[in-house]
């Protein structure tokens, strides 16, 4: 295992942090390379464990001689956030001094500046070494751009580190919920085996959410890139990413985080980047649905959140999902899903203002446009 440190731009006199990775393998053996990192909305904890268990496997992988291939492991993504505690109130998923969400808007190179920067260096009829090329200059690009803050400089330095990978996993957790997977329609049969071993209780589908979230601007680039090329330079499979749900924030526990970094494990077996035969996966609990057919449950007047519909239950339309207490004037109002499927996600906290975002149901129909994630 190899350990290496980041220091990221000091914001004010007298502070600094740095950002620390773990190298696992080999990075050019010719297998996959795989990059983790967790927690990048600080206050998501139990990502933070499954890494530390998976650093843990890994190690022992490692000692037993059994990487074939490579991964860089970041177990806290967002040392920043780790620090934002106001009057006890843990504030890890928005940046105080910018209000910046940490996991929207990753800046990444145009597809048009990538392959101008190019130039000459594709070459027709070969896939392999087009992808090489995307890797190289992506990577010069990013090394050529100057970080003003410390919050620029941690976005800086984990794409950079995301940029070789073949495979990118932002682990992550909500607030109370069931597993679940977001990953776009391309790199999903790739991710399904990801997503069997870990028991995922929903998939949720799309090419572009438009948050720019950190695993789907990789994806994404890759996809213009092979639009622009088109037939005449051939480029590889599309970098493969996802964002593993897991679960709730409460949801911490060994036993837990032991199953999930298992299941990763078994994934990197199934990839070749660990040298084994992987147990036999389980079927997915719910069929893959797109992203843009999950509704969400808003409330539609302030109250004492009563709520009826477990975390993780199928659902039928109609069904209610949560009722709504006016104390002053005994009104109770219950909210219903009009979808079938999954209640994959909810909110934490039982008192909630009017328009406040409760919850979603996964669904076979997309029924949104637009940005589909929210703040």
């Amino acid at each position: 295992m190899l350990t290496q440190r980041h220091p990221l731009v000091s914001t004010t006199l007298g502070t600094s942090r740095e950002l620390v990775s773990f190298h696992f393998g080999d990075a050019n053996s010719g297998r996959d390379k795989v990059y983790v990192q967790a927690s990048l909305h600080a206050d998501e904890t139990p990502a933070m464990l499954t890494a530390w268990t998976l650093k843990q496997r890994l190690a022992a992988l490692e000692a037993e001689g059994r990487m074939r291939g490579a991964v860089v492991l970041v177990p806290v993504a967002n040392p920043i956030g780790l620090s934002q505690h106001v009057l006890g109130q843990f504030l890890g998923r928005f940046e105080a001094n910018s209000g910046h969400n940490f996991n929207r808007g990753f800046p990444l190179p145009s597809a048009a500046a990538l392959i101008e920067r190019a130039g000459a260096r594709f070459s027709s009829g070969d896939a392999a070494h087009n992808a090489r090329v995307v890797r190289a200059v992506l990577v010069d690009m990013l090394g050529e751009t100057t970080a003003k803050n410390e919050f620029e400089s941690l976005r800086l330095a984990l794409l950079t580190l995301a940029s070789q990978a073949d495979v990118v996993l932002d682990l992550h957790c909500s607030l109370e919920a069931t597993m679940h997977v977001y990953t776009s329609p391309a790199s999903w049969p790739a991710i399904e085996p990801l997503a069997r071993h870990l028991r995922a209780n929903g998939v949720l589908l799309a090419t572009d959410s438009g948050g720019q979230s950190f695993d789907e601007v990789h994806a994404l680039l890759w996809n213009q890139v092979r639009g622009r090329l088109g037939d005449e330079f051939p480029l590889g499979a599309p970098n493969i990413a996802a964002t593993i749900e897991h679960r709730g924030q409460r949801d911490v526990d060994y036993e837990t985080a032991a199953h999930d970094a298992d299941a990763i494990v078994e994934y990197l077996i199934v990839r070749g980047v660990i040298e084994g035969t992987a147990t036999d996966a389980p079927p997915l609990a719910q069929p893959a649905t797109p992203l843009a057919g999950s509704q969400q449950l808003t409330a539609p007047v302030s109250g004492i959140v009563v709520y009826r519909a477990k975390v993780g239950a199928r659902l039928k339309a109609g069904d209610p999902v949560f009722d709504i207490v006016d104390p002053l004037t005994d009104a109770v109002t219950t909210v219903a899903t009009s979808n079938d499927g999954v209640f994959y996600m909810r909110r934490a906290i039982r008192f909630v203002y009017a328009g406040a975002p409760m919850g979603r149901v996964t669904g076979e129909t997309p029924i949104r446009s637009g940005v589909l994630i929210g703040a």
